[in-house]
């Protein structure tokens, strides 16, 4: 941002997210490669910034590397199956050793409260305890992973109960069975468990793969198994094993509940801001249902229909609509929104008497254009008209001419238009008549 305008404008942009945000709980797990990054205290920051915009945080870190690190230094081997630790009570030690010294030095960053940096007078309360309850994996392949386990429950009424108190719970991935014993939990299955159990807005894996551009931007339940299944086209890149299992991991989230999963590169800086304060993200988000709707505008739509035109109407590319006559005719609109925010719409008017219909204040936000939002609102707007038994639309334009011939209109003259509408045309504004026989 080079002018203090462009950092207004910025600013303004993000205020619905923060409005929609808060008291929304998130579920936010990382690896122990992201704590041993250089970088980590960074993300410190942006939990410190979520936090402290009133959104209700839970925490869990795995710790993978440094077990390894723990167990070469006993110089302790161990097996894996089907990419799974055998935790034997001598590993199980070092995963004890390992997992407390991350938490410990997670919570130490979580206090920080330097003055001149994001921490100052941040204030955050770190809270922890046995919220998971688990049981062991079993036998697989014929191998028993011994304490090696998986959630079987989460305690969220106690986690509930320190997130109204404002505090930031922070969940290592380590489970406790009613027996006494400890078992050793993958982050992924911890996070997607508490996600679910908490009925989480937001379920976030940041993922040590940076090569997350092999997922598509957004994924609908539906369209996500489907990719898990490799029911997708062969000129589809596969998916890399690593991401493939958050990937599975967030779509059993939304599966059951989690309104939406992302999935984010841990690599970029500011990763979980950018994803969540932006329109379009960077990572992959999972979700119960499609972003993008075609709908019949609502009186509480005028706002946003007004922000997405004003510019075009100071241009002279539409004519001006007041709010008032806005209002008065929102009936007449369609809207394409996405993720809630209006991109597109389009007004239909019909002269019955003439059988005749004219299409109106065609708009796409110019970030989205040349992506077929225009032609879905064109082709919406003529089935609206064919429904109505009327097979004429107009339209009157000044600067889309090749746009609508492209699409099927034909030139034609002020004179061919209802009587009505001939009444009403500027001369001066000259606008362009185009005709289509559905």
């Amino acid at each position: 941002m080079n002018t203090p305008a462009e950092f207004v404008a910025w600013f303004r942009s993000v205020a619905p997210y923060i409005n929609a945000f808060r008291g929304k709980t998130f579920v936010i797990g990382f690896s122990g490669e992201m704590v041993t990054n250089a970088t980590f205290v960074d993300f410190i920051h942006d939990v410190n910034l979520l936090a402290s915009l009133g959104v209700r945080l839970v925490l869990v870190h795995g710790a993978r590397p440094q077990i390894q690190l723990r167990l070469d230094e006993s110089q302790l081997e161990t097996q894996t199956v089907m990419g799974m630790r055998v935790t034997d009570p001598a590993a199980l030690q070092c995963v004890k050793e390992s997992v407390g010294r991350v938490h410990h030095e997670i919570a130490a960053l979580l206090s920080m409260g330097l003055p001149n940096s994001p921490m100052a007078n941040a204030a955050i309360r770190v809270t922890s305890g046995n919220f998971v309850t688990a049981c062991p994996y079993g036998v697989i392949q014929g191998i028993d992973l011994m304490h090696t386990g998986k959630v079987r429950k989460i305690n969220a009424p106690a986690i509930h109960s320190r997130l109204e108190q404002g505090d930031v719970v922070l969940i290592s991935p380590l489970g406790y069975s009613p027996t006494g014993e400890i078992f050793n939990l993958t982050m992924e299955n911890v996070t997607s468990e508490t996600a679910i159990a908490l009925h989480a807005e937001k379920l976030i894996l940041l993922l040590d793969n940076a090569n997350t551009a092999a997922l598509p931007r957004e994924l609908t339940l539906p369209e996500s198994k489907l990719l898990l299944e490799n029911k997708t086209p062969a000129t589809a890149a596969p998916i890399p094993d690593a991401i493939r299992s958050s990937l599975q991991y967030a779509t059993k989230a939304c599966e059951l509940g989690v309104t939406r999963a992302h999935l984010v590169s841990r690599h970029i800086d500011g990763a979980i801001i950018q994803e969540l304060f932006t329109h379009d993200g960077i990572g992959c988000m999972i979700s119960q249902e499609t972003l993008q709707a075609l709908r019949k505008a609502r009186i509480d739509d005028v706002g946003g229909i007004l922000q997405l035109i004003e510019p075009l109407e100071a241009e002279g590319i539409l004519v001006r609509r007041g709010r008032e006559l806005l209002e008065i005719e929102i009936d007449r609109f369609t809207v394409f929104e996405h993720d809630g925010i209006i991109l597109g719409c389009a007004a239909l008017y019909p002269f019955p008497e003439e059988h005749a219909c004219e299409l109106a204040c065609l708009a796409i936000h110019p970030d989205y254009r040349d992506q077929g939002h225009g032609e879905r609102l064109l082709k919406h707007i003529e089935n609206k008209t064919i429904a109505q038994g009327i097979h004429k639309l107009f339209v009157l334009t000044t600067h889309a001419t090749h746009w609508f011939i492209e699409h099927g209109f034909n030139p034609a003259t002020p004179a061919e238009l209802p009587k009505a509408k001939q009444n009403l045309y500027n001369y001066q504004r000259r606008s362009k008549v185009l005709i289509k026989h559905l």
